[in-house]
């Protein structure tokens, strides 16, 4: 068993409290970062669109998953086999690449919604 003398003790403990105080000064950036994404969160565009729609063709649903929002306002909805259709704040989904549309076909966001069809990460107004 190792005695520590009351010197030792009092370094020992001095640099834990050092310790601490460097890893609360880390800490501090990241923390501030996470309450700033939250507050652009809440201003940016993308709370607009919801993350994931389901349509269905045929008695089968498959869902389209928001996946980017370009300059334009047009935000791009994929599947997993690929881009499935764009929507525009107050545009009517179009389909990418075929004709699976189904139930979204020619629907604004308000009739998607309306029909609940959408999923928003944020609740909506």
């Amino acid at each position: 068993m190792v005695r520590l003398t009351s010197r030792q003790r009092q370094r020992a403990k001095l640099v834990r409290g050092i310790m601490r105080a460097v890893f609360a000064v880390m800490a501090m950036p990241q923390l501030s970062d996470i309450f700033i994404a939250e507050t652009n969160a809440a201003e940016s565009p993308l709370v607009d669109f919801p993350y994931l729609v389901i349509c269905e063709l045929n008695g089968v649903q498959r869902a389209f998953y928001f996946t980017k929002l370009g300059p334009d306002g047009v935000a791009v909805y994929i599947a997993p086999d690929g881009p499935a259709g764009t929507i525009t704040i107050a545009g009517k989904a179009a389909a990418v690449g075929g004709d699976w549309s189904g139930s979204c076909s020619g629907k604004t966001l308000a009739n998607l919604r309306a029909s609940g069809q959408t999923f928003y990460a944020q609740p909506q107004k």
